[in-house]
């Protein structure tokens, strides 16, 4: 009887487990959520990242030896056009203008002599243009000395920021060395390098969809305060990168910006009837995306997406998808390949108004 009892008791638990397990198995495969693809004109942003660069930017280098007599500016300073910046001492090159002054002079009184004297016959002509050669030649020299003088003051070609001095007061600088860059900042050129699909698609979109704006996202996490221009593409892609290089031109009022700066050119770009699921639908095997379609029996098909372009909770599809599917969008992880399921169905504009829950 002890016996029986045990047996009984056994089997009320086998059936007891075996009905909770197919209770919970019941459960794990009953009603899930299902939407559909949505398809509507949508505008994704591109980031490239960029290099920033000054409108003008140039070296400031000697163009005479000496030593460094005076500094005019200092690190950091806004200089206008034509401000003296640097002066070479100049005594050498004073001194070699003086001279060639007074030989210019002393040619000019020759050929007067000449002429009076050509004028009473008792110089030939060519003693007459000999002197006047003599005095051309005294005349280019005096030049030549001006400009070296010229040389020692070197000035600002144009308004700009002066960068770091490279020689100090007292240096001996000779010729073409560096003394400092100047930077003209008011507006700004941004490189970005953007891969040869993307360009295409730029440039049958650029003009109808006017692509030509874009932003520049910062350092600091904020988007600078003006917009930029495309205005420039380079004329031959990089072979090693598939990139070509896009020039960006930005006011800079502020002059918030500098040269040398980094940042992230933000590009709006049109997608016309773009297929968008949301990512809580997704998941990996191996590096590759799928979705589960549901087919008209209510079974799950695993099946492979690619994705164009991603935006906060959203996937916009390249492939796999072609908008009038039906979709799990949730307990993909408690189906496999083939299973009958039974789905409570919502919109696509429901079911992405609730993107913000957490996923299962």
């Amino acid at each position: 009887m002890k016996l029986n009892f045990l047996l009984v008791g056994v089997l009320t638990l086998v059936a007891t487990t075996s009905c909770h397990s197919d209770k919970h198995h019941a459960e794990e495969k009953g009603h899930f959520l299902a939407t559909s693809p949505l398809v509507q004109d949508t505008t994704i942003t591109k980031q490239y990242v960029s290099q920033i660069r000054s409108i003008r930017h140039i070296e400031i280098r000697s163009q005479e030896r000496g030593y460094l007599e005076k500094i005019f500016v200092d690190e950091g300073q806004f200089v206008h056009k034509g401000q003296l910046l640097f002066q070479i001492m100049p005594n050498v090159y004073n001194a070699e203008f003086h001279k060639t002054e007074a030989e210019l002079e002393a040619s000019r009184i020759e050929v007067l002599n000449a002429q009076t004297l050509f004028d009473k016959n008792v110089v030939s002509p060519n003693e007459l243009a000999l002197a006047k050669a003599k005095y051309k030649r005294a005349e280019a020299d005096m030049e030549l000395a001006k400009a070296h003088l010229q040389f020692t003051r070197i000035t600002a070609p144009y308004d700009g920021y002066v960068d770091h001095l490279n020689l100090r007061l007292g240096s001996l600088v000779d010729e073409g060395d560096l003394l400092t860059s100047l930077s003209d900042n008011s507006q700004m050129w941004v490189y970005f390098n953007v891969p040869e699909a993307e360009y295409l698609n730029y440039m049958n979109n650029a003009d109808e969809h006017n692509l030509n704006e874009v932003k520049l996202f910062l350092a600091n996490q904020q988007v600078f305060d003006q917009s930029g221009k495309v205005e420039t593409i380079e004329a031959d892609f990089n072979n090693e990168t598939g990139n070509i290089a896009f020039r960006a031109t930005f006011p800079n009022k502020k002059n918030v910006l500098r040269n040398g700066q980094t940042g992230t050119i933000l590009m709006a770009v049109p997608m016309e009837h773009a297929v968008i699921i949301p990512q809580k639908a997704s998941f990996e095997i191996m590096d590759k995306k799928y979705v589960y379609v549901i087919d008209a029996h209510n079974h799950v098909k695993l099946t492979p997406i690619t994705v164009k372009a991603e935006m906060p909770d959203l996937f916009i599809i390249n492939s796999g998808l072609k908008g009038q599917e039906k979709i799990l969008l949730e307990g993909i992880r408690k189906v496999q390949d083939g299973d009958e399921v039974e789905v409570k169905y919502e919109s696509p504009r429901m079911a992405f108004s609730k993107l913000s829950l957490a996923s299962e």
